[in-house]
């Protein structure tokens, strides 16, 4: 007979903090545009669920600043629906 583990100590060894890049890029936006995001980082990119096109245009053109405050290395993609 094998033994099985419960989910929980399974899930308790996990590490679910959100990636730092994730955190800052959800508090730029909210700081400067009052206006909640949702933010998936991925290998090589990081794309930042919004709400209106508006606010994807406005992330876009400060798409530079975005990386120098937040401290990024990876390509910023915006998308509309959150």
């Amino acid at each position: 007979m094998i033994a099985m583990d419960s989910l929980s100590s399974i899930l308790s060894g996990k590490d679910f903090d959100e990636p730092p890049e994730m955190n800052s890029i959800k508090k730029y936006v909210l700081d400067e545009f009052q206006s909640p995001v949702s933010v998936q980082v991925r290998d090589n990119d990081i794309v930042v669920s919004v709400p209106s096109a508006a606010l994807a245009n406005m992330l876009r053109l400060r798409s530079p600043e975005i990386k120098r405050r937040c401290q990024l290395d990876k390509k910023l993609i915006f998308r509309i629906g959150s």
